[in-house]
């Protein structure tokens, strides 16, 4: 899978969808044309799912998954994050340019998004919270899932501060989770875990130890010729720690992840990734102490010669349809990504 250069990627495409395939690339070709004018795309996913979750139906699964890679294969010179970093350094990349990167480590990740992107021969790069790896569950996750499986039409939250919830149906168990995940992101992580256990404890329910990747799964993906970068262990908010702290879970995931696959792990991508609110300079600091080549934040837009390579833009768009598509892709390459 770690097929230099570009030649693999020109593919041929659907005759019915020629006209529009031809104009995405235009457009995207003349925002970027390459070399030293060149603009890196770089695209965030989470979880592909094996089909539409009706709770998250705008979360990826393996039809729209399959058909987005189709496209972007189609439009851009999809290359790895390793050969991304080397042609901004160079100014070499090529005409539209776009990386793949999913972050956390979701075991769907193995089982649905790698045969797909396989069989469209696309290289990704997967940060993973190497603590979760191996039956762990994210706070987020344990929200989710307490709030979709909770039974009856009102969850009771009074005694934990954070109030009564209606979950008759789908939009409100969504509205709940929302609800829920904003107010515990931000707390500090000894606060925020011994909430969600409470949480647990108030509604009875099974939750899932599968949702995570196993280590084998991240040497299968490694073996594959996926790149494997940090995310720390534990998925801190960065700017709510002390320094020692931080830069101790950076490691850690770093050394855990390192030891699984017998490589180095080059590359980071902050969790959460807001420059200003969720890491702060002191993080950049870390990570180019600890040896990584490259990092990722989740501002918007795309990279380019003179980006900061500890902290390179990303998007996703979320809409499938190609046209709305190539033009959100568009307009994200006219921003320039923030930094700290």
């Amino acid at each position: 899978m770690r097929t230099s250069e570009y030649d693999r990627l020109d593919k041929p495409v659907n005759q019915g969808s020629l006209w529009p395939l031809l104009t995405s690339r235009a457009m995207l070709h003349l925002l970027s044309p390459g070399g030293g004018r060149a603009r890196l795309s770089i695209l965030i996913y989470h979880r592909v799912l094996p089909c539409q979750d009706p709770l998250f139906p705008e979360e990826s699964h393996a039809q729209s998954f399959d058909q987005q890679m189709e496209q972007l294969a189609a439009c851009f010179k999809v290359i790895s994050f390793e050969e991304a970093i080397r042609g901004l350094r160079n100014e070499t990349l090529p005409p539209r340019a776009a990386c793949i990167t999913f972050d956390d480590g979701y075991a769907d990740n193995a089982e649905i998004a790698l045969p797909i992107l396989k069989k469209h021969s696309i290289p990704a790069t997967f940060f993973v919270a190497a603590g979760f790896l191996d039956g762990g569950r994210m706070f987020n996750d344990t929200v989710i899932e307490l709030i979709r499986r909770a039974p009856g039409s009102t969850v009771d939250l009074d005694s934990l501060g954070l109030g009564r919830f209606s979950v008759g149906t789908i939009p409100e168990r969504r509205q709940a989770i929302h609800q829920l995940l904003g107010r515990l992101k931000y707390l500090p992580s000894e606060s925020r875990q011994s909430t969600v256990e409470a949480m647990s404890a108030l509604i009875p329910v099974m939750l899932p130890d599968n949702l995570m990747m196993t280590s084998e799964q991240v040497r299968v993906m490694h073996n594959a010729g996926m790149e494997i970068g940090g995310h720390t262990a534990s998925h801190p908010i960065l700017a709510r720690m002390e320094n020692s702290a931080a830069c101790a879970d950076i490691a850690t995931g770093k050394e855990m992840l390192e030891n699984i696959v017998r490589a180095p792990v080059r590359f980071f991508a902050y969790p959460n990734g807001k420059p200003g609110r969720d890491y702060l300079p002191d993080h950049v600091r870390m990570i180019k102490k600890l040896g990584f080549e490259a990092a990722v934040s989740t501002a918007h837009g795309a990279a380019r010669k003179d980006s900061d390579l500890h902290q390179l833009p990303r998007f996703t768009p979320w809409d499938q349809r190609p046209m709305r598509f190539a033009l959100l892709m568009a307009r994200n390459m006219l921003k320039t990504g923030e930094a700290v």
